[in-house]
């Protein structure tokens, strides 16, 4: 199977795939989670195409948990105007 007979909602589902299992490669909080996000998104859209209520519920779920633990973390740095530990790279760290 060439590259142009692969369908369209497939091509999805394995790019969705590949930038949630991507998104366990970054240290950074707020990286992750964005990835997360868009994941996520392309998941949801996925499940639409192939009409799966279960895959864009689940989704729906995932990008919602992502979004919040993401603005959680980005209001409790503005309100201690420190970085959070798990965004800092490790030079900062001083590893």
């Amino acid at each position: 199977m060439t590259a142009a007979a692969i369908p369209v909602s497939e091509a999805l589902g394995w790019t969705a795939t590949a930038v949630f299992v991507a998104s366990y490669f970054f240290s950074r909080a707020t990286v992750l989670r964005g990835l997360q996000m868009f994941g996520s998104a392309l998941w949801i859209l996925y499940g639409v195409w192939i009409a799966a209520a279960p895959v864009i519920v689940a989704n729906v779920l995932v990008f919602c948990a992502a979004a919040w633990t993401l603005m959680r973390g980005r209001m409790r740095a503005h309100r201690t105007a420190e970085p959070i530990l798990g965004e800092l790279a490790p030079e900062e760290l001083g590893v």
